[in-house]
């Protein structure tokens, strides 16, 4: 059973929320309030971020003036060194019309961009280009790229860890999203949502090949410690799966609630947490068989959760304006 022993409120509306490994938990605030709020391990609120930048300073033209983002998604690099944040969209000095979730692809929407916040300072020091309506950031395990995931442009931007400098751009399909990364064989998986399909990406060659019909919308991605068992929320199928990467099978699947949105893996590998968004609730599942071990009620749309490894927490983030921290 998890014990809640925290709960953050505030000036916050997260949509995500992101452990660094250093006992601090980041959540991002989105369009709704221009920030990213940084916590301590125990809930206590540390910094406010607040997500306008003055764009020339990092040598961008063209947006003269403080440009605002939106900050969706975070990652923590291996080093400890920073966070990168994806903003869903920019406002500003020549950018074009807020971005949607309803999109056609690429076209009618400017390109948006990176946020790299010093761990150090808690402020954003670096920023990168990126496509339309990025949604999910993850770094590589060897701190060489950073891969966003672009759901209007239908790709996946790969930056350069050290400049954040665009040096590949993948092609994926409708509404690309969560990514899982294997230290072992150098392999991205991104989950293309307006599919029933995961991209496979070789990060040494960049070639893309697919796990076909894993399920209805894919979301968010985790993969087992040892890269062998590949999890993923089906937001339209409302389960979540267990897919055999040597095979590219589904070999496990379960019930949790209605769209099973974000997930989070304990540190010994052997639970995951699902936030059920339409449900109000998150599931706590065995791994080893995606049996439900417990499902509990939380606040108005859960959408992202971290798992804390510096005192083995999870942290809840509800759209509705609250965190909630539990012991596991």
């Amino acid at each position: 059973m998890l014990t809640r022993v925290a709960t953050v409120t505030g000036a916050i509306s997260p949509k995500s929320v992101t452990a660094t490994g250093t006992g601090l938990v980041f959540a991002q605030n989105m369009m709704y309030r221009h920030t990213m709020t940084v916590y301590d391990a125990g809930g206590a609120l540390v910094k406010t971020i607040p997500d306008g930048v003055d764009l020339a300073k990092f040598g961008v033209t063209g947006h003269p003036g403080v440009t605002r983002g939106a900050p969706v998604e975070a990652a923590a690099d291996q080093a400890h060194r920073y966070v990168f944040a994806t903003n869903y969209s920019m406002y500003g000095a020549n950018f074009g019309p807020e971005g949607s979730d309803n999109c056609t692809g690429p076209g009618g929407l400017t390109p948006s961009y990176v946020y790299r916040v010093s761990l150090a300072t808690l402020a954003i020091d670096a920023v990168g280009q990126v496509g339309m309506v990025p949604k999910y950031v993850a770094v590589t395990p060897d701190d060489r790229y950073v891969l966003v995931s672009n759901w209007c442009s239908y790709d996946l931007s790969v930056l350069d860890y050290a400049t954040l400098h665009e040096v590949r751009r993948i092609h994926l399909g409708a509404y690309p999203r969560g990514i899982a990364i294997d230290a072992r064989s150098h392999v991205a998986y991104v989950a293309v949502m307006g599919t029933f399909d995961v991209a496979r990406i070789d990060l040494g060659t960049f070639d893309r090949t697919w796990f076909r019909g894993v399920g209805n919308s894919p979301r968010h991605l985790v993969l087992s410690a040892d890269g062998r068992r590949l999890f993923v929320t089906l937001n339209g199928d409302n389960r979540v799966v267990a897919v055999d990467t040597a095979t590219g099978r589904v070999v496990a699947r379960t019930a949790t609630g209605t769209q099973p949105r974000s997930m989070a893996i304990s540190s010994d590998g052997l639970a995951l947490y699902v936030v059920n968004y339409g449900s109000n609730t998150v599931s706590v599942l065995k791994t080893a068989d995606l049996g439900v071990v417990n499902t509990f009620p939380v606040p108005d749309h859960p959408i992202g959760i971290a798992y804390e490894p510096t005192h083995h927490r999870i942290w809840v983030a509800c759209y509705s304006g609250a965190i909630l921290v539990y012991d596991a």
